[in-house]
């Protein structure tokens, strides 16, 4: 296998809005990730993955770009981001950056001038159409409710927008959009940015004609009829030829409902497009049964089904692609609430379990902000209390217009699957709003930072930060947990996530029990050379403790 340094690289997410505030408005901002730094250096990580920093009128929290060359005013300056990239570099953190360009903002200067009318220098850059019998072109549902399509008066037209109504698709059929994009992407590379995280970038290329979608029609099955179309090939084969095989980059593409055959068209080893795909096979597994709620549901998930979608992943994509790995992200639910057990008792035992089970697999582990402290979701109660966009337009929907769901069974819900979860601010410590800003924080806290902080976690030696350490030691050590082939064990085993590594004659084990009663498993573990880590004091051999977990080395 080639060894690339993205293959031996851990990523760090840091959503900048929730990391840490310099200036005391309640917002996080570039000064206090560069404040931060030496703590990512210190846990291990290799490269930064900085959500949206640009122009925005955040309307989905910087997912909506206005100006792409320009730094969004609440995060500081150019100079500011000139200043966090050399310092980064300086301590030999990588800075990829998040590309978000199926779609703009609204207030780009671009769709400013397109919605003008049918015949300006800009009109084509976004997908217009005629209305149909006076009404939405097709029957399209945009991912965070509603139509996918907005009519405009001065066009008397409709644009799409698979997401908000403020982010209009682009038009990537027409070559002077791409160019632009390309642009945009020289400007960052140039500056010493050193790769992208491509939101929805399988999005971009429309199926031709935009043909109706076939009964039920959810935003779930729009996305699904939507993504991969008959020209993504073309136009990512077209990036990486103008653009991203002349610097030395990481790129991994945000692919929704891509399967291990779409990633290696996409990623292969022998393509030459992007280096990864975020799926989302394993964190949408609880989906609810009625198609019309999608993903709101507070349903535990299945391990075998966990097991099941990992394992194909990492066996699909063995020799022939490269895996991303993670639990959670900016829009997903924290891993510990949603894969263990969020309960003081279990707590820190989980969290290390999910991560010994993920960072021994192939690929590029990507660690949330606070994961490796352990931080939960925050258990909101009341509708005021969230901020996300898809959240409160899923509830209006859900509950006041088609009335599927009662208040208090959509709150259930919106507690387990909000894209809120994860953007709580960062908590540093005990003190006022968690050590984040001495202002009111743009966002609620979770309420149990006094216990769970970055300042307590570095303090005990047993912690989850130190887990994670440790973990990101042994992978930067051994290029059998990074390179090794995959062997699944026992896939019907409904309490223990069970599996081999192997790599140039030596074998690591893996045993994660994902319940919170003792159990017992003989896979010869008392013959191995070596118990690698173990998130108990001491090892009972056979025996596997409640979220216990542990990686064993066998040396020929």
């Amino acid at each position: 296998m080639t060894k690339e340094w993205f293959k031996d690289s851990v990523v760090y997410q840091v959503y900048p809005m929730s990391f840490q505030d310099s200036n005391n408005d309640g917002i996080g901002d570039l000064a206090g990730i560069k404040q931060r730094l030496q703590y990512i250096h210190n846990l291990g990580a290799d490269v930064i993955w900085l959500n949206p920093i640009y122009t925005s009128p955040n309307k989905d929290n910087g997912y909506d770009i206005a100006d792409y060359k320009n730094i969004n005013s609440n995060y500081g300056t150019m100079q500011d981001f000139d200043e966090l990239l050399q310092q980064a570099h300086q301590l030999d953190l990588k800075i990829m950056m998040d590309l978000v360009v199926n779609h703009t903002s609204d207030q780009h200067a671009w769709f400013k001038e397109s919605r003008k009318s049918q015949d300006n220098l800009y009109s084509d850059y976004y997908i217009w159409r005629d209305p149909v019998d006076g009404h939405e072109p097709n029957n399209w549902l945009a991912a965070f409710g509603g139509s996918a399509w907005t009519y405009v008066p001065e066009r008397k037209q409709y644009y799409l927008h698979m997401f908000a109504a403020a982010q209009p698709d682009l038009n990537w059929e027409n070559p002077e959009v791409r160019e632009a994009v390309f642009d945009v992407e020289r400007f960052w590379l140039d500056k010493g940015v050193d790769g992208f995280r491509m939101d929805v970038i399988n999005l971009i290329s429309k199926p031709a004609g935009l043909p109706n979608i076939p009964e039920p029609v959810t935003s779930g099955t729009t996305m699904d009829f939507v993504a991969d179309g008959h020209r993504l090939n073309e136009f990512l084969r077209q990036m990486n030829e103008e653009v991203l095989s002349k610097y030395d980059t990481i790129t991994v593409g945000e692919m929704p409902g891509a399967t291990p055959t779409d990633a290696i068209k996409y990623t292969g080893l022998d393509s030459h497009e992007l280096n990864m795909v975020f799926q989302f096979e394993h964190v949408v597994l609880s989906s609810n049964p009625d198609v019309r709620m999608g993903k709101w549901n507070d349903e535990p998930v299945k391990l075998i089904e966990l097991k099941k979608s990992l394992n194909r992943w990492q066996t699909g994509l063995d020799g022939k692609g490269w895996n991303s790995l993670y639990w959670n992200n900016h829009d997903q639910p924290r891993a510990v609430s949603r894969f263990g057990n969020d309960s003081p008792e279990f707590r820190e035992l989980s969290a290390k379990m999910l991560a010994t089970t993920l960072h021994m697999m192939q690929g590029t582990p990507y660690i949330y902000e606070g994961e490796e402290i352990g931080m939960t979701n925050g258990h909101f109660t009341e509708l005021n209390q969230y901020e996300d966009i898809e959240s409160i337009n899923f509830y209006d929907e859900l509950v006041n217009q088609k009335h599927i769901l009662n208040q208090e069974t959509m709150l259930r819900y919106l507690a387990n699957m909000s894209r809120d979860n994860a953007r709580t601010p960062m908590q540093w410590n005990s003190s006022e709003n968690a050590g984040f800003s001495k202002a009111t924080p743009w966002y609620g806290l979770n309420s149990n930072y006094n216990e769970i902080n970055v300042e307590n976690s570095l303090s005990d030696k047993n912690s989850v930060f130190y887990h994670y350490q440790k973990l990101i030691q042994l992978r930067h050590d051994s290029e059998l947990i990074r390179y090794g082939t995959f062997e699944p064990i026992d896939s019907e085993d409904t309490q223990v996530y069970a599996y081999r590594r192997h790599y140039e004659g030596k074998t690591l084990l893996v045993l994660s029990n994902f319940t919170d009663a003792t159990v017992e498993r003989n896979y010869q573990q008392s013959e191995a050379t070596k118990l690698l880590i173990n998130n108990y004091a001491d090892d009972l051999d056979t025996k596997l403790r409640p979220y216990e977990s542990k990686a064993y080395l066998f040396e020929k």
